[in-house]
C-alpha cells in the first residue's frame, strides 16, 4: 500500500468520524441532556456550543472534528463525547475503531474445521459470512431456507436482502433485518477502511434501494448479536427462529451464523 493511499484512508476515517459525531449530536435535544431550550433552531439537535458545555471541549475544536480535519482526539476526549452524546456500546466501539490503527487484512478462506462445523450443524441452517456479507460456506439446511441467497455464483447476504424480492417473503420483519445489516456493514468502515469490497457494495445497495439510501445516511452502527428472526419457512409457514453469531477464531473477518430451526417457536 502506498503512502498516498494511507493518507487517503486516514482522511476518509476522519470524515466518517466527523459525520458520525454530527449525526449523533443532531439526534439529541436539550431535554435529553438536561439543558434549557434557548432561541429558535434552524437545524435539528444540539448546537455545538451546547455540546461544548457538556464536554468541556471548545466549540471550535468540535467544529474541526466534525469537519474531518486532522485533529487527534485523546481517549479522554472521546469518552467525554461518548457520554455526552449518549452513545451505545456499539457506537462507542465505532468511535474507538475510527481513531485506532485499522486492522490488518486477513484471509477470507474458511478453515476446514469451521466448514466441518457448518455441515455438522445441519438440520439447523448455518453459514459463514465475511465483513461485507459474502457467504462463503453453508449447509443444506441453509440452502433450503435461503435458496435464492446461496443459489448464485457469488452469494452475498446484503445484496440478497436489498435486491431480491424473495428476501421480503422469507424475512417477515424485513425492515428490522435490513436496517440491522446496514448498521453492521457501517461498522466495517472503521475497522477496515481499505476493504475494496465494501464501497462498491454500498454503492450498489444505495443505487437500487431507497431504503438503503435513507438508512445508510443515518450512520447507525451495531455489533453482531444473537436474537430471534421471524422467517417464512418452506412447508412450515411463519416461525420465530433463534439465531446466534460467532466470530471465527483467528479470522476476524469471518462470522459463523446459526439459525436454530430445531428450537423454532
Amino acid at each position: 500500500m502506498t503512502v498516498v493511499e494511507d493518507r487517503s484512508a486516514a482522511a476518509a476515517r476522519r470524515r466518517e468520524l466527523g459525520s458520525f459525531l454530527r449525526s449523533r449530536r443532531e439526534r439529541l435535544t436539550c431535554a435529553d441532556v438536561g439543558l434549557p431550550l434557548t432561541g429558535r433552531r434552524r437545524t435539528p439537535g444540539l448546537r455545538r456550543e451546547e455540546l461544548a458545555v457538556l464536554t468541556g471541549i471548545s466549540a471550535t475544536w468540535l467544529t474541526y472534528l466534525e469537519q474531518g480535519r486532522d485533529v487527534r482526539p485523546s481517549r479522554q476526549v472521546l469518552d467525554a463525547l461518548a457520554t455526552a452524546l449518549q452513545l451505545t456500546a456499539a457506537e462507542r466501539r465505532h468511535v474507538v475503531d475510527l481513531t485506532a490503527p485499522p486492522l490488518e487484512p486477513s484471509a477470507l478462506e474458511v478453515p476446514v474445521a469451521v466448514a466441518g462445523v457448518v455441515r455438522a450443524l445441519d438440520p439447523d441452517p448455518a453459514y459463514v459470512v465475511t465483513g461485507t456479507f459474502d457467504v462463503l460456506v453453508w449447509n443444506p439446511a441453509a440452502a433450503a431456507v435461503f435458496p435464492l441467497l446461496v443459489g448464485g455464483p457469488a452469494p452475498n447476504l446484503a445484496r440478497w436482502v436489498f435486491t431480491d424480492p424473495a428476501a421480503r417473503e422469507v424475512l417477515v420483519q424485513w425492515d428490522a433485518v435490513a436496517q440491522d445489516l446496514l448498521a453492521r456493514l457501517r461498522a466495517t468502515v472503521a475497522q477496515r477502511p481499505d476493504d475494496p469490497r465494501r464501497d462498491p457494495l454500498v454503492a450498489d445497495l444505495r443505487a437500487v434501494s431507497p431504503q438503503a439510501r435513507e438508512w445508510w445516511s443515518r450512520h447507525d452502527v451495531r455489533a453482531s448479536r444473537s436474537g430471534t428472526k421471524r422467517l417464512r419457512l418452506p412447508g412450515r409457514g411463519v416461525s420465530d427462529i433463534p439465531h446466534a453469531s460467532f466470530a471465527v477464531a483467528g479470522q476476524p473477518d469471518l462470522t459463523l451464523v446459526v439459525h436454530l430451526l430445531s428450537q423454532a417457536g
